[in-house]
């Protein structure tokens, strides 16, 4: 059903999510831009009954499409659904009859439209500059704002630079919104969270039998970003096959899937970030020059949050009210508000916004005290201590290739390593919690152990 390859190249064109369903209501075909909102391949979800591939406020989307069969009328409906990475997003769905030249009703087609975009689309056509979710007073980060719109004008790769938690993805998907490929999907690729087979067929997606359990074959996260953006968060953890891989598909502009003998142009913008210091990777030959200058064509340096104090009262301010769930946000107390500000934040915004979180969650939306902190802020540990003697040494400084600063009298690797030993014994050896604590990904800190060798 829905063969029709007019039809099909219409639906592939539209720059939301379409889904064809049958009569019967199970889902005949979907564009790519849904393939990239489900995760699901044309093949994984067709003939399956549509409400096991969308997962959305308004189930059962039975009762909408029999309504629509039976009025031969388009409806429209405003709910979320929970996308390929199980984040919550605001759509619209538009359900229209589909009738065959003779009349006879086929089934329907659902358009579901991201709106999420839609306050920063009305701030830009009502002349604001588009970007005040970047809260910073700070000079550093005023520079950032200011690159985001140039970057975003365009096609060039870019690689931005920072510490764990300083916003590296906030700020690539800031780019993506605010330029020509806005409508289309922005894919994230986590280098370091997979092995390097699932990677690759992750990226460039399988044929059905390439590998032992490949049943169906499945479109790889190049195919999915079509016209939009894909984004690796830690491109420094990228095994050295699938750099050559991926340098090869950015020189030639097509690749193919794994187990494939296909050719697929690729047209996707690429952003790339990494906390690690690419240019000693190079001497230690751990990534390829030529992928690094191949990416490295614009460059961003997100300072850490210990070099933007004066951001620690807004951002506070910013993640209270929105942690907040009733009209009034709690205020912090003196004291509490000293320890942050006392604080280096070794795993800067994210870390500051565990921490907010935890606090507000623990005050019952009243005052925030300081017995509210986490243990770790108020109990003088060993992770504070060090972090704390590092931000003390921070005027004698040298600059790393990647543009960042380290104090000279401190190394920062040391400092390091004794703050992931106190976070792992405080939490006893759970990882996820250590993580928690030092306001990592769980794939970060796994990165850091491996990295010290802990």
């Amino acid at each position: 059903m829905f063969h029709n390859a007019n039809l099909l190249n219409l639906i592939d064109g539209i720059p939301h999510a379409v889904i064809l369903v049958d009569k019967n209501l199970n889902v005949s075909r979907m564009n790519r831009r849904a393939e990239a909102l489900t995760g699901r391949s044309n093949d994984e979800a067709s003939g399956v009954q549509t409400d096991y591939i969308l997962r959305s406020n308004l189930h059962p989307f039975s009762d909408y499409f029999r309504a629509v069969l039976q009025e031969k009328k388009m409806v429209a409906h405003e709910g979320n659904i929970l996308d390929r990475n199980r984040k919550i997003i605001p759509v619209r769905f538009t359900i229209s009859p589909l009738e065959s030249h003779s009349a006879d009703l086929l089934g329907v087609m659902v358009v579901i439209e991201d709106l999420s975009f839609v306050p920063y689309l009305q701030e830009k056509a009502a002349g604001l500059d588009g970007f005040e979710g970047v809260i910073s007073l700070s000079p550093k980060m005023q520079e950032v704002n200011e690159q985001i719109p140039i970057f975003a004008g365009t096609d060039a790769s870019v690689l931005i630079y920072g510490e764990t938690g300083t916003g590296k993805g906030f700020v690539a998907e800031k780019i993506h919104q605010a330029s020509k490929r806005s409508g289309y999907p922005f894919i994230k690729v986590n280098c370091g969270a997979l092995p390097e087979q699932m990677l690759e067929s992750e990226l460039f997606g399988h044929a059905q039998g390439a590998f032992p359990g490949a049943d169906h074959k499945r479109p790889g996260m190049f195919r999915l970003a079509d016209r939009g953006t894909i984004f690796f968060t830690e491109i420094g953890d990228l095994p050295l096959s699938l750099q050559v891989k991926l340098l090869t598909v950015l020189d030639d502009g097509e690749f193919s899937a794994l187990g494939g003998t296909k050719k697929v142009a690729m047209n996707a913008r690429i952003i790339a970030a990494t906390s690690m210091d690419l240019k000693a990777m190079i001497a230690e030959g751990q990534f390829r020059e030529d992928l690094f200058y191949r990416l490295n064509v614009l460059r961003l340096h997100l300072p850490p949050l210990r070099e933007r104090a004066e951001d620690i009262p807004l951002l506070i301010d910013h993640f209270v009210k929105s942690l907040s769930t009733g009209n009034l946000a709690p205020h912090f107390e003196r004291k509490a508000l000293r320890v942050l500000k006392d604080y280096s934040f070794p795993g800067n915004v994210r870390e500051l916004r565990n921490i907010i979180e935890h606090a507000v969650t623990l005050s019952l939306g009243e005052t925030v005290k300081y017995e509210h902190l986490p243990e770790y802020l108020t109990q003088g540990n060993e992770a504070e201590r060090y972090a704390s003697s590092w931000g003390a040494n921070k005027g004698q400084e040298r600059r790393t290739a990647d543009g960042e600063t380290k104090g000279s009298a401190t190394k920062w690797n040391d400092v390091e390593k004794e703050m992931i030993i106190e976070a792992l014994r405080k939490s006893r050896g759970k990882r996820s919690e250590a993580a928690k604590m030092l306001g990592w990904a769980r794939s970060t800190l796994y990165r850091k152990l491996k990295h010290h060798g802990i």
